[in-house]
């Protein structure tokens, strides 16, 4: 009999209570004994934070990240087919600019049922706060590294944006939310809008929408938190 693959929802901030799991993902996933993460040392937290009654050693943690190949992924597979798994990311939705899809592609193939847990998504959670088009929209994960290459790209969909009305939302890593904060206000014109949303459901969340040129009025610095930058036509 083919099995389960539950996708969970993890906290997007470390300093977000663990109510903000509902209870209905906290009952299935205490169910649970086998889980695919991006680090067995964080899932481990998360789970003890969200279910501090949860038998740890019972459970089965295959690791599932950047390093993680084709082959492995199959074998895993060949492993849970017909048991109940969750697949548990670093922050927020698994399979959304986190690793997993691999996963659940063989899942479907396999006929196994693959079951969406409601829970919070940085990209969502930033796009409705922003004040931004929620109808055409596209995520385009992080830009290049390379200074050159990354203000090319900014470029590009900021002309998306202002020709298609479709919002581009990014990421960075938080140590260059600086530097691409600074990139776009260099690179794109006054009266493209910019949202930056900085520690969704943290203590310190800061989400603000304004114009290029008003960003460069308020002569603001970007925490290095985890950040969401948002680019969207003038009305």
């Amino acid at each position: 009999m083919p099995g389960k693959l539950y996708l969970i929802p993890t906290l997007i901030s470390e300093e977000a209570a663990a109510e903000s799991i509902s209870a209905p993902v906290v009952k299935t996933v205490g169910q649970l004994r086998i889980f695919f993460v991006e680090e067995e040392k964080t899932a481990r937290r998360f789970l003890k934070k969200i279910i501090p009654g949860l038998p740890l050693p019972e459970c089965v943690f295959y690791p599932l990240n950047e390093h993680t190949g084709a082959q492995q992924v199959k074998e895993y597979f060949q492993d849970i087919r017909e048991k109940e798994a969750g697949i548990i990311s670093e922050s927020g939705c698994p399979c959304v600019a986190d690793p997993g899809a691999d996963i659940v592609l063989l899942a479907h193939k396999n006929h196994m049922e693959v079951i969406p847990l409601a829970g919070h998504s940085s990209i969502l959670l930033a796009l409705m706060a922003s004040g931004l088009n929620g109808q055409n929209f596209a995520f385009n994960g992080y830009l290049p590294k390379e200074k050159d290459a990354r203000i090319k790209q900014i470029k590009e969909l900021e002309k998306r944006s202002l020709t298609e009305g479709q919002t581009q939302i990014f990421m960075e890593t938080p140590y260059r939310n600086q530097n691409i904060f600074e990139d776009l206000l260099a690179a794109c014109d006054p009266g493209t809008l910019l949202c930056v949303a900085v520690d969704l459901t943290g203590a310190a969340q800061d989400i603000k929408t304004l114009s290029i040129k008003e960003w460069k009025q308020a002569n603001r610095t970007i925490a290095k938190k985890p950040a969401l930058f948002l680019l969207g036509r003038g009305k």
